[in-house]
């Protein structure tokens, strides 16, 4: 489900104008058969672009409960969220039908628990796993999704 139906209810009401949204990421690992780690990154159908699992936060909802959700609806992995590892505002942005959004970005660490990746929900072409090593080509800013995930120190970092 691309767009949640709480953010259609507002968009009902604010049309267009900027809404604030809390999001989450979710950067799983697990063990590769080298013994390095890999991460569960998906194709974007929308862009074409590989992310680490990304989604909106419902109402209420505990943020690591929804990179769980998002993780399971988006690739049909069970896993586990170890700790925050970022957190910070993205810039505004644009749709393409007008609406306007920015978000605060909640980076967790994640551990895979079980299944094999796949495109669960339609929100995505493809789902993998990939050695940390050898990952596709991604943005700066998912790269330090990743990165901060990646960080051995376990502590929070913040953007200031």
């Amino acid at each position: 489900m691309p767009t949640p139906d709480f953010v259609l209810d507002l968009r009902a009401r604010i049309g267009h104008d900027l809404l604030w949204l809390s999001g989450v990421s979710a950067v799983v690992l697990r063990p590769g058969p080298d013994g390095g780690d890999e991460v569960l990154l998906v194709r974007r159908s929308d862009n074409g672009a590989w992310t680490p699992v990304t989604g909106i936060i419902d109402p209420g909802e505990e943020p690591a409960v929804a990179g769980a959700r998002e993780v399971l609806e988006e690739t049909e992995v069970v896993a586990v969220a170890e700790r925050l590892a970022w957190v910070h505002t993205l810039p505004p942005m644009q749709y393409p039908n007008g609406d306007r959004s920015q978000y605060l970005d909640l980076t967790f660490r994640f551990r895979w628990v079980s299944g094999e990746p796949g495109p669960g929900d339609g929100e995505n072409s493809d789902a993998r796993w990939f050695p940390v090593a050898a990952m596709p080509e991604m943005s700066d800013e998912m790269r330090a999704r990743v990165a901060h995930a990646l960080e051995p120190a376990g502590e929070t970092r913040f953007a200031v």
